[in-house]
């Protein structure tokens, strides 16, 4: 099934993110992020990402309080506010990010790595 639009994700990711055994969680910050780039311009997606997600089973992850406090306690090494609260959810709810930011690496979060 192609459920992905990012050519960058290699078949062993698809796999992975296809496997019905994992749970997928999609941040709340990514359709924010999806949302403002969308609307200024420098993003084509579809209008109805909360459908899709749904409709591919996967977890919709909401922003709560104990991720900012979270993200108070993280380094500098990333100033991208979206990321910074995607590495702050993954720590606070002890899971793995899929994403190709080398930054990411500093800060001990469990990775799959687009190349």
């Amino acid at each position: 099934m192609n459920f992905l639009p990012c050519p960058k994700i290699g078949v062993h990711l698809r796999r992975i993110i296809a496997n019905p055994y994992n749970l997928i969680f999609v941040s709340a910050v990514t359709g924010w992020e999806i949302a403002i780039k969308k609307s200024i311009g420098k993003l084509t997606a579809p209008d109805d990402i909360d459908r899709i997600v749904s409709e591919r089973g996967f977890i919709e992850l909401p922003v709560r309080i104990h991720h900012a406090s979270t993200l108070l306690k993280l380094p500098f090494y990333h100033r991208d506010p979206f990321d910074r609260m995607l590495i702050a959810q993954a720590i606070a709810e002890d899971l793995t990010i899929i994403t190709a930011d080398k930054k990411f690496r500093k800060y001990g979060v469990r990775l799959l790595e687009i190349s």
